[in-house]
């Protein structure tokens, strides 16, 4: 067994009660199989063409996706999602798409004979250290590939296996860590003892810093819509379990404590940046994927007692979230003006500067870096602290829940356009941007060896968000704008095998510490590939506005 950040993911008294909790795992044999339902929309084929002609028409991002979808030809058949019409499609596009399904698969990853995950790497470097686990929010790309690729039964499993996870007693140190909370990671073990095969899980224990997981509970939520609407199969959802695990991951993040703001508050480390990068306090990424998953859930709860009355918390919630994000963390030439004049240390209701933020805070780069069109959200607000830092992820994820409207969307998009070579490069795609440095890096990693300016999180490229870059060029109607960042990765991913990052100002280098056969980043490029041949996949991931939506208003018990 491999050992995790040097030392062991549990004691061996902790792989025993694993072992013998195991015994009682979903049966992946006894569960129902999906019904035969129509395939969705999502898995017709259709014409890049054609929805190309339609948004060139247009300047206004494809905001009604059923009707976007109903403009192209539809399948002559209705097919199953568990069926595949052409067991290798992707065997008649570019040659690279081949070579990245075969290395796909070779990085599954099987449990007692079943497909449940591929691993993060299949680096043959000797030092593994986590890169040989599945990882939840790694093995989403993956799962969309799958799904896209007619295979949804390894997602099936997926979701099923690590529901069973969230189910375990979570405990770091004397610590005991809340039910609902979904791991970061697992990996199967082999007991020689039992001679038989077990999972073990890791919900933060093992990583570095000790950070629970916030986006695993988002991903796992958002993959389910994903796996519905992909394969027309609602029966997954419907399990009292599945419904079960989203009332705990649901119960969790809508909490009343003591913020006065809707946003999440987070830990530093918690998501796709699991490192000490000054992203804690309310940093977008979370944010996004909250809006998204409670938009996701919206769509998946059962509409018994227990269900609607999630459904009313939500809908409050989410009210609150889109006016305090769209309000608060949207930032473009406008908006930066103001805050260039904003006065400090106002009081009352009526302040206009509500978080305090000090105009000499603003940063340099960041007058240059703001185009006239475009505009963004930023990486965080929180009292006396707007984080001015573009984040990639958070911002399409925004485009993709539509917690970014329709302008804010084009805008995003505008503001990739004219600052290519800062977020585009040479190869797709920067984490965040711009970079730390000197004694701002020292004081804000913690002189972090992994993270130094222009690496790995700290302004690093990363090839895995092609795909969400794809998904939000074809639904604000603009895929030329993803079909040129993939033509400049085609060049070097191969040749390259495929790294997890590239380094410098430009993403020019192979990243320093960059593993090799990175899974997600062959992924993210298979499906940025197969979303813009079939832009019907958005439905998958994409969810349109809806303006209908309000907050159930009830009575006063004291009127």
């Amino acid at each position: 067994m491999d050992w995790c950040h040097n030392e062991s993911f549990r004691s061996a008294d902790a792989l025993s009660t694993a072992a013998e909790t195991d015994e009682e795992e979903l049966d992946f044999s006894k569960v129902d199989k999906p019904r035969g339902l129509e395939r969705c929309k999502s898995c017709e084929v259709r014409s890049l063409s054609e929805l190309a002609k339609v948004s060139e028409n247009s300047s206004h991002p494809v905001e009604h996706l059923e009707n976007a979808v109903s403009l192209l030809p539809k399948s002559i058949t209705n097919t199953p999602g568990a069926l595949v019409l052409d067991p290798h499609p992707h065997l008649h596009s570019h040659p690279i798409v081949s070579e990245g399904w075969e290395a796909l698969r070779r990085s599954l990853v099987y449990f007692r004979g079943q497909p449940v995950g591929t691993i993060a790497a299949l680096d043959s470097s000797d030092e593994k250290v986590n890169y040989d686990q599945v990882f939840v929010r790694d093995f989403v790309p993956s799962a969309l590939a799958f799904l896209m690729n007619g295979e949804p039964d390894i997602v099936r499993n997926f979701i099923l296996k690590t529901l069973r996870l969230q189910s375990w007693e979570k405990k770091i140190d004397r610590f005991h860590l809340a039910e609902g909370v979904m791991p970061a990671s697992f990996k199967v073990f082999h007991d020689p003892v039992r001679n038989r095969e077990t999972l073990i899980a890791d919900f933060g224990e093992s990583a570095i810093g000790r950070v629970a997981p916030i986006d695993s509970g988002f991903w796992w939520i958002i993959l389910l819509r994903a796996y519905t609407k992909s394969t027309g199969d609602t029966s997954l959802a419907e399990l009292p379990e599945c419904q079960k695990g989203m009332h705990l991951i649901l119960n969790l993040c809508l909490s009343e404590g003591f913020d006065t703001f809707p946003t999440l508050l987070c830990a530093d480390g918690c998501c796709m940046i699991d490192r000490r990068m000054g992203v804690y306090g309310y940093p977008i990424e979370i944010q996004a994927l909250f809006f998204m998953a409670l938009r996701c859930a919206l769509q998946l709860l059962k509409q018994d007692t227990e269900g609607k009355e999630f459904m009313e918390r939500i809908a409050r919630r989410l009210h609150a979230l889109s006016y305090h994000l769209r309000s608060y963390f949207w930032l473009d030439s406008k908006q930066l003006n103001d805050v260039y004049r904003f006065k400090t240390e106002e009081y009352s209701h009526t302040a206009v500067n509500k978080f305090n933020v000090i105009p000499d805070s603003l940063p340099d780069w960041i007058f240059d870096f703001m185009p006239l069109n475009g505009g963004y959200f930023v990486g965080n607000v929180s009292p006396a602290r707007m984080d001015f830092r573009w984040f990639c992820l958070g911002n399409c994820i925004a485009i993709l829940s539509s917690l970014a409207t329709p302008e804010q969307s084009i805008a995003i998009m505008d503001l990739i356009e004219s600052r290519w070579l800062a977020l585009i490069g040479e190869m797709p795609l920067k984490v965040c941007y711009p970079a730390l440095e000197k004694h701002e890096w020292q004081i804000i990693t913690g002189c972090d060896p992994k993270n130094t300016r222009w690496s790995y999180h700290n302004g690093g490229s990363w090839p895995v968000l092609l795909w969400l870059l794809a998904a939000a060029s074809i639904k604000t109607g603009r895929p030329h704008i993803a079909k040129r960042a993939l033509e400049i990765a085609e060049t070097r991913l191969v040749k390259d095998n495929w790294p997890e990052y590239y380094d410098g100002k430009l993403g020019r280098y192979i990243g320093k510490q960059a593993r090799k056969s990175q899974t997600w980043s062959i992924a993210g490029y298979l499906v940025a590939k197969m979303m813009l041949e079939d832009p019907s996949h958005l439905g998958m991931v994409a969810i349109e506005d809806d303006k209908h939506q309000k907050p159930v208003l009830r009575r006063s018990n004291s009127l």
